[in-house]
């Protein structure tokens, strides 16, 4: 079974998690932090975070109320990696009218932003910053440094979007691409700015080559917040201290055992009006 939204479908066993229980409480995301892709395979949303990538944010969000995404094509798909887009030209390496961005591959995480920890390896965290899987330095560390924050970076984990760019670190521009399995090689090489929430299976679905014969494409991309009203969904997260977070970690950690990896955990998701 499904739940459709004008042609989006959302895995129950991800929403259910929410509708089974009363007490967890959800948090929305922002709408202008949600970024809906209507793609000629269904529909993508990604949460945007600009709390780790605001240069790349500010960027995206641009370009997206300029229509500059809207018609582009998945360009290159690699099976069993990622489907990239976001090139005027529909090939590789392409630029918008704005100047290259430098590289944000790290942020600065203080403690007053929400974090839900799944593991804790010597010196590091490991865990979840909204939908986004994080790498970080312990909260220790913060007690040590000058701005008392500490260093993190998103993980290349199924569904985690990262610019496109070339040899060069700083020479992110407009591309992005959305990951279909998890690639830990491209951590801190390459600015994590978002995830996939909601479409990951359309993602996967995607229409594959290098380039892509006929590909498939944006057909439009839009702020949620942009959207009209009788269009907008809300689309919430588990808050960080919910008992859903902790039910997730402990089941995926038994799943794999010596193997587990924050990839294993999908992230649950509450779609509503």
């Amino acid at each position: 079974m499904a739940r459709t939204w004008l042609g989006l479908c959302v895995s129950l066993p991800l929403i259910a998690l929410g509708w089974a229980h009363a007490a967890p409480a959800w948090q929305p995301i922002a709408a202008e932090n949600l970024l809906v892709i209507k793609s000629t395979k269904g529909r993508i949303i990604v949460e945007l975070r600009p709390d780790m990538a605001p240069a790349h944010i500010e960027r995206v969000q641009r370009l997206t109320r300029e229509g500059f995404y809207d018609g582009l094509h998945f360009h290159r798909v690699i099976d069993g990696f990622m489907a990239q887009t976001g090139d005027p030209t529909n090939q590789d390496d392409g630029r918008s009218a704005y100047g290259d961005l430098k590289a944000e591959f790290t942020f600065r995480r203080g403690s007053d932003q929400p974090f839900v920890v799944a593991a804790q390896p010597t010196g590091a965290l490991l865990g979840f910053m909204g939908s986004v899987p994080v790498q970080t330095q312990p909260n220790q560390v913060m007690e040590w440094t000058g701005d008392h924050k500490a260093s993190a970076w998103g993980l290349y984990c199924p569904g985690v979007v990262g610019a496109g760019r070339n040899d060069k670190e700083n020479s992110a521009n407009s591309e992005f691409f959305l990951m279909r399995q998890a690639y830990p090689a491209l951590d801190k090489r390459y600015t994590v700015w978002g995830r996939v929430v909601v479409g990951l299976s359309v993602v996967r679905a995607l229409k594959t080559g290098e380039p892509v014969q006929e590909p498939d494409r944006m057909q439009t991309v839009r702020l949620m917040s942009d959207l009209p009203k009788a269009q907008q969904r809300r689309i919430s997260l588990p808050v960080p201290d919910s008992a859903i977070w902790a039910k997730l970690i402990r089941q995926a950690r038994l799943a794999k055992g010596a193997d587990f990896s924050v990839c294993d955990i999908e992230v649950p998701v509450r779609v509503g009006f």
